[in-house]
């Protein structure tokens, strides 16, 4: 047998003996906490060598190379809500979506209210919407760690889903740093949806069309209308043929897959992590003496107010008549709440966009990472409340 195909096979056998987790956290979540860890320690090392290897990178990684990562979480999204996705029909999401608005109500509330009590007032009117954030891929494999395989994983994506939603709503509407031209922005948006609805109306099955195409147009839509470029590809994917059912959410597709959404993941699937990597090298270098008070003001607020949030808006809906979905209670809702805490990416990369370079993004950063927090909580909740693995 030759040495390649003998090593391939090896390869195989260690990809197929991983835990399904372990494999998931190998192929989506490895290098962010890397790049982020290497920042932190770099630039309260050598803080100057830090800021000049990269600020020259700032702008490529996060309104280029993050477009592929964005693209894969749109992927997972248009996937789960086709019809038999894991979030398909609408019923299953009318709850968690209330759910979300209610969570980033409370939690936006919270933190303007704490901020200003310890007197940044700046920081409270313009790094609320980080509390809005919420890491989908993180969250999930917390999730799955706490309830394996129950129903409550898809209410809680779905939950984060919305969550990120609102925030980059609140991103392109609101940002202070870019100048907004949505008349601009929203003629070339326009023919970049019309040229993707044309290569679907032709059936063109190969990704690449689509991202060099109407994507490229749709990255300078959302440059010159003022939202942030590395959305460009998110209006482009639904556009493009998917398989006939979903596999379920962060489920590798399968390498002979011919559909145009399964290539684009099988091709995308490293070249984000580089990305991921380089996003968290680039914005996760928070030094020491940026911790000031207001620091606080997002950890609480997301760990305080997304619980809360979220059972006041689910008893409301309930109320209202709507139904959750089976085996999901008060006690596995205060658990999802404290995950949704977990920002992590969105919450870094909502930071980057809406403040600039200095203390105040510091402060942001520095807090979003001290939310991180929410995952020992979660496990130390759900034990308390004898949820998902610690069930009597």
């Amino acid at each position: 047998m030759p040495i390649t195909e003998q090593r391939s096979g090896r390869r195989r056998g260690w990809n197929s003996s991983l835990p399904p987790l372990l494999h998931f956290a190998r192929e989506h979540l490895l290098l962010l906490p890397l790049g982020a860890v290497i920042a932190l320690v770099w630039v309260n090392t050598a803080a100057e060598s830090y800021y000049r290897f990269t600020r020259p990178m700032f702008s490529a990684v996060n309104d280029v190379a993050m477009v592929v990562f964005f693209a894969l979480m749109t992927k997972e999204v248009v996937e789960a809500t086709a019809p038999a996705g894991v979030l398909h029909t609408w019923r299953r999401a009318i709850v968690p979506v209330i759910a979300a608005g209610g969570a980033a109500l409370v939690a936006a509330l919270l933190h303007v209210f704490i901020v200003n009590a310890l007197d940044e007032p700046v920081l409270a009117a313009e790094a609320w919407p980080v509390t809005l954030a919420s890491d989908i891929a993180v969250s999930y494999f917390v999730a799955r760690m706490i309830f394996r395989r129950h129903a409550v994983i898809p209410f809680l994506l779905l939950l984060a889903i919305a969550s990120d939603a609102l925030g980059f709503l609140v991103l392109a509407l609101l940002n202070p740093i870019r100048e907004h031209h949505f008349g601009v922005g929203g003629l070339v948006l326009g023919v970049a949806l019309g040229a993707a609805f044309a290569l679907r109306r032709m059936k063109v099955r190969s990704f690449w069309p689509y991202v060099l195409g109407p994507g490229t147009v749709s990255w300078l839509a959302f440059f010159w209308g003022g939202i942030h470029p590395a959305l460009a590809l998110v209006p482009i994917v639904p556009f493009m043929p998917h398989a006939a059912r979903d596999p379920g959410f962060f489920v590798d597709a399968s390498p002979d897959a011919g559909d145009a959404l399964s290539r684009l993941e099988i091709w995308g699937r490293y070249p984000a992590q580089v990305s991921l990597f380089l996003f968290g090298l680039v914005n996760a270098g928070v030094p020491a003496g940026a911790f000031e008070p207001g620091v606080w003001g997002l950890p609480i607020a997301m760990l305080v107010g997304k619980p809360i949030g979220v059972l006041v808006a689910t008893g409301g809906a309930v109320a209202l008549g709507l139904k959750l979905p089976h085996r999901i209670g008060w006690r596995e809702l205060i658990v999802v709440g404290l995950i949704m805490s977990l920002g992590f990416s969105v919450g870094l990369f909502f930071s980057t966009a809406l403040l600039p370079p200095g203390q105040l993004r510091s402060e942001a950063s520095l807090g979003v990472l001290i939310a991180l927090i929410g995952a020992p909580a979660a496990f130390a909740c759900a034990r308390l409340l004898r949820v998902g693995r610690f069930a009597a």
